[in-house]
Order: C-alpha cells, then sequence, then structure tokens
C-alpha cells in the first residue's frame, strides 16, 4: 500500500463524519428531507352533526334524514325496496361515513361485504380492496369506440333472495391493475370516491354572485400565475353551470350538480338503482330484474309517521330528506391551533394556494326546511370556510379522467373543499394516495392551472411546507 493509498484510507472515515455532520445540518435547517404527512388526525370526529341554531322544525327535518341516510335498501319484500338491478352499495351511509355520516370512504371498504350480501353472486373488482377506498367507475368509451362517459356499477342483484328470477351479469372490469393507486389495468376505466357533504347547506345557500366575485378578485395575480378556472355553468361562458337554469352548480367532482336534492335523487338512482321522481326510470329494465313499480321512491301522500315521529316529515321522499340532511348537516371543526398550524396557514396565503382554496364565502338568505317564507338563521349570512372557490380548474394530463360534465371538460375539475381534509383516508377524485404530501405534487402536471403554484411551494423549505401539511391536518 502506498504512502497516498494509506492516507486516502485513513482520511475517508473523517470525510464520511463530516459528509454526516453536513447532512445533519441540512436536516436541522430543513433543506434535506421532505415533509410527511402525519396522517388522518386522531380525537373526536367534530362532524355529523346539525347546524348551530336550527329551530325545532328544522331539528327534526335534519333527524328524519340522518335516519333514512343510514337506511339498509333491498330490492323487494322489504321496508325499503328499490336495490338494483345494477348498484354500487345499499346504503348512502356506506360511502359516506368517514369521520362521521356525511363523509367520505372509511379505511374499511364496506363493498367488500356489499358484493355477496343476501346471496348476491358479485365478486368484487380488481378496484375495490379491503383497505382502499369506495370506488364508483366510469367508461370513458362504450364498446363501439363512441364517447360514454357515464357510471357502470360494479354490482348486480342476480342471485340475491329478494330478486328470485333476475338472472344479469357483473360488467367485466379486467384487466386488473394495481388496487391501492388504481393505475394500470384497464384504461377505459376511471375512478370516483364519493365526495364529503358536510357543511353542503352552506355551500348551496352562497349566492353565484358571490362565486363569481371571488373569482374576479385578484385577476392580474392569478392569470400571471396561470389559475383561470370558471364555474360549471351558462353565464358567458365564465362559470360550471346548470344546462336548465343557467346558474351555477357546484356539488360533485365535476361541480356537476345544481342542488342538494338533484344530488340526491341522482345518487339514489345511479349508486342503488332506485328509481325517484327525479329519475323514474331503472338504468336496467331487463325483463325478470325489475321488481317494483317506478318510481320506487315518491311522496307519502298518506304517511304513516312512526309513534312519537313528526308526520310532517313522513310525507317526503327520502331524496327530500336525504337532501334535508346534507342540508343541514354541520361543517367539520377543525383542530385547536398549534404554532406549525398557524405558520402552515400564512404560507398557504403566501404561496397561492388560496387563490383556488378560497378560505371563506358568505352565504345569503336561505330556507333550511319547515318554512318557506322565513330564512333559516342557521343557513342565512353565515361565513363559510370552505377552502374552495367552487369552480372548475383545468388540473392537467396527470389527473385528467377524460369525462365531460356540464362545461367540466376532461382534465376539469371543482376546487375541492378543504375543511374536514384533516381525518380524510383518501385523496383526489379516485382515491389515488393516502398521503396529503403526494396529493399536493399531483396537482403538478402538462396543462395544470396549478403548477406555478405548486412550482412555489416545492422552493419553500422543508420546514414551511411541513407546516403547510400540518395546517391542512388541522382542517
Amino acid at each position: 500500500m502506498t504512502r497516498r493509498q494509506r492516507i486516502t484510507r485513513l482520511a475517508l472515515p473523517a470525510i464520511a463524519v463530516i459528509a454526516l455532520a453536513a447532512a445533519g445540518m441540512r436536516l436541522r435547517a430543513g433543506q434535506a428531507a421532505a415533509p410527511v404527512d402525519p396522517g388522518v388526525r386522531g380525537g373526536a370526529a367534530g362532524a355529523g352533526g346539525p347546524l348551530p341554531g336550527l329551530t325545532a322544525d328544522e331539528l327534526a327535518y335534519f333527524r328524519d334524514g340522518q335516519a333514512r341516510f343510514a337506511d339498509v335498501e333491498v330490492v323487494s319484500g322489504g321496508s325499503n325496496n328499490g336495490l338494483g338491478p345494477r348498484f354500487n352499495s345499499n346504503q348512502c351511509l356506506s360511502c359516506h361515513s368517514q369521520p362521521a355520516a356525511g363523509g367520505t370512504s372509511p379505511a374499511r371498504n364496506p363493498l367488500m361485504e356489499t358484493a355477496t350480501i343476501n346471496g348476491a353472486k358479485n365478486t368484487a373488482p380488481w378496484f375495490i380492496a379491503p383497505n382502499g377506498p369506495v370506488r364508483e367507475a366510469r367508461f370513458q368509451r362504450s364498446p363501439d369506440g363512441t364517447y360514454d362517459g357515464g357510471v357502470h356499477d360494479l354490482f348486480v342483484i342476480t342471485g340475491r333472495s329478494d330478486a328470485a328470477g333476475c338472472n344479469i351479469a357483473q360488467p367485466d372490469f379486467g384487466p386488473a391493475g394495481d388496487a391501492a393507486t388504481a393505475k394500470g389495468g384497464n384504461r377505459n376505466i376511471v375512478f370516483r370516491i364519493p365526495t364529503p357533504v358536510f357543511g353542503a347547506g352552506l355551500i348551496e345557500a352562497i349566492p353565484d354572485a358571490a362565486i363569481l366575485a371571488n373569482a374576479k378578485a385578484d385577476a392580474g395575480l392569478k392569470a400571471r400565475l396561470g389559475i383561470r378556472g370558471h364555474a360549471n355553468a351558462h353565464l358567458g361562458g365564465n362559470a360550471n353551470t346548470s344546462a336548465n337554469d343557467g346558474t351555477i352548480t357546484r356539488f360533485g367532482w365535476k361541480a356537476q350538480n345544481k342542488s342538494l336534492i338533484m344530488f340526491a335523487g341522482e345518487a339514489y338512482n345511479v349508486e342503488m338503482g332506485i328509481t325517484n321522481q327525479l329519475f323514474p326510470q331503472e338504468r336496467d329494465e331487463t325483463p325478470g330484474c325489475v321488481f317494483n313499480t317506478t318510481p320506487e321512491d315518491t311522496l307519502n301522500f298518506s304517511p304513516a309517521a312512526a309513534p312519537g315521529a313528526n308526520v310532517y316529515t313522513a310525507v317526503l321522499s327520502d331524496i327530500e330528506a336525504f337532501a334535508d340532511f346534507m342540508r343541514m348537516l354541520a361543517p367539520p371543526a377543525p383542530a385547536p391551533e398549534t404554532q406549525s398550524s398557524v405558520n402552515g396557514r400564512a404560507v398557504f396565503l403566501r404561496t397561492g394556494c388560496a387563490h383556488c382554496h378560497t378560505p371563506s364565502m358568505t352565504t345569503g338568505k336561505a330556507i333550511a326546511s319547515g318554512s318557506s317564507k322565513v330564512p333559516s338563521a342557521a343557513l342565512s349570512n353565515r361565513t363559510v370556510n370552505l377552502y374552495s372557490d367552487l369552480l372548475v380548474h383545468h388540473m392537467g394530463k396527470g389527473l385528467a379522467d377524460g369525462i365531460r360534465q356540464g362545461g367540466a371538460g376532461p382534465d376539469e375539475f371543482r376546487t375541492a373543499p378543504l375543511w374536514g381534509v384533516g381525518q380524510r383516508v383518501f385523496f383526489l377524485h379516485d382515491g389515488r394516495t393516502s398521503d396529503l404530501a403526494r396529493a399536493i405534487e399531483e396537482h403538478r402536471s402538462k396543462g395544470s392551472e396549478a403548477n406555478k403554484v405548486i412550482g412555489q411551494f416545492e422552493r419553500l423549505s422543508v420546514a414551511e411546507r411541513q407546516d403547510v401539511i400540518n395546517f391542512l391536518r388541522s382542517l
């Protein structure tokens, strides 16, 4: 061994120590590591209850809707008939239960049991896993190559004891891909997870004018950042709106639904196969698989209220009761502030995240239920801390699902409200990740309006980015 080799050999440990020390200095300075999502916030749910300030009358309607939200549906011969012929689940609560009734997909997937309940012969599709999110499947193209875009229900009632004689086939969702990320596999299928409905009545009560005014605020700065969202609406091309009356639609991943009653009616028919007065035809009319006169959910003109129940709530159809529950459902309560979450909120605002995730808007005068003349004190003139502009934005190639709904295009999505995000398990429209840090990263891709803001976020120190994630987990 030469003298030079001996010196080099002796020097290597010292160099390693110096390198480790330097790395440690960088770690302490917040420059070498990535921020870490602490995961679902512990403690009480802080959600699932009624808005504060409801009258006794309004509260009765809320409680009625809350009970029906948990009802299990059957095909025939029971007290809640109408399930199928094709369906995704058999109750609202199964998909909207995290962290409480009205939330989103729970950590333990209820669809594994739903597939075979009452003797059904279904198998869980590859993208439905025991510890994965509840997902609905949409096909981009029909077998003839034309645009589809519709929901293709996961399960059929074939084999169930309450559906004797029905023999329709479960859809083929193959070939399989990764169950956790829903990536790979059949490229024709795209996925959606349930949107939480906490505080939905407050969102419904925000005037269109408030949404449009917020969209125009800081227009120059938004333009420099590449932010150009619009409402899903027909209002001179500046919003995602209803094709029926031209007003702004605001519920669903693409802000495709106008109102909570429309949201409830569509879900009852599409997710559970139950016809109603908004959607009165079965989605599958195969002979031998239609067991009830349609629409299956209607007003009860001769109500039979349970002992002690409100006879007026008994008149309502299920979809009206669901809408009342969602309308008067309180927003999730944030966690107590920490120094990190306070810092994170300031960085969130400074970085530009709030240009889309608007911290708050204000409701107008709105009626909850039980009175057609008096505005609800619980809904009217209230500050709504939703962290959304309720507009749809181009999110780029990485998040594009190829689906068009109303004025929302193939890569456009409504800015997801962030209240309650601290207790969500799965993120983004398809539930591809449970890591909030990765969900932020996924906002960056070719064509995304978020690219410049994400660039600014990534130039922050690790400590600042960690503060932002801690702030989000506090909501």
